[in-house]
């Protein structure tokens, strides 16, 4: 069975896109059939990995909305083993066309039942914001992992995300995958202090992996490339690819 794992921070700019992108090609790039679903409407996800989001003729909007098998919207990368469910601004539409449907907190979960034996890990990217696209990627996946910049703004919008996912994990199946710091400059006492205080909130759930800020993570999606393709030997690169490392020696599940 596949393992789903939601990228997810209410508050934009926390690095939440680049760590999906950059985490999939990773796990890719280490020999795991990897899918990248993009539920975000501004594509970026799409667009970072190459994919033209204005010439799609179908995206996830047609799967959650008109019941068209995921696997006929799937496109391929330059990264093998890594393919992405892609979206557009057509996705911003979802929030009001689910409203009158039934299970509509589930259709994404329902879309996904399909491709259970195709790929070991699939990743998805959450718009920063708690709608029924978000609902919907917490819904389908097992856990979450949440991404966090070292800031003092950080720790309270981390407060409200988690009393969302912790009333998500009572009614799912959804556990929490980790917290991941992004943008880290290790100089500065402002992140030594976040780093502490959330580690006391999250005991055993901190990735010691730390994604620094860096010009080429910011670069490589203007370029429709990972990082570990536009700079293969940078900073950005191997800390992600030291995500990927950690992040599949915390798994338990096995491939079926």
């Amino acid at each position: 069975m596949s393992k789903v794992t939601a990228i997810a921070n209410q508050k934009g700019g926390v690095g939440k896109t680049t760590t999906a992108i950059n985490l999939a090609a990773s796990l890719a790039s280490l020999g795991q059939e990897c899918l990248l679903i993009d539920m975000d409407p501004q594509g970026n996800s799409t667009s970072g990995l190459g994919v033209d989001k204005n010439t799609l003729e179908k995206t996830l909007y047609d799967v959650l909305i008109d019941d068209v098998y995921i696997g006929d919207v799937l496109k391929n990368t330059t990264i093998d083993w890594l393919d992405i469910a892609p979206s557009n601004t057509n996705l911003s539409g979802v929030e009001i066309d689910l409203v009158t449907m039934e299970s509509r907190d589930k259709r994404l979960r329902m879309a996904l039942e399909k491709l259970q034996k195709v790929y070991k890990y699939i990743i998805i990217d959450c718009p920063p914001s708690f709608g029924l696209l978000t609902i919907n990627s917490l819904v389908a996946a097992d856990t979450v992992l949440i991404p966090i910049q070292c800031e003092f703004f950080a720790l309270e919008g981390l407060g409200q995300l988690s009393k969302t996912i912790f009333a998500l994990m009572q009614e799912y199946k959804l556990s929490l995958e980790g917290i991941l710091f992004t943008m880290f400059d290790m100089r500065t006492n402002l992140a030594t202090q976040v780093v502490e205080e959330v580690k006391k909130f999250f005991n055993g759930k901190v990735y010691e992996t730390r994604i620094p800020k860096t010009i080429k993570l910011a670069e490589a999606p203007s370029f429709g490339k990972p990082v570990i393709l536009y700079e293969p030997n940078g900073k950005g690169a191997q800390s992600y690819l030291n995500l990927a490392k950690e992040f599949l020696s915390k798994q338990k599940y096995k491939h079926i």
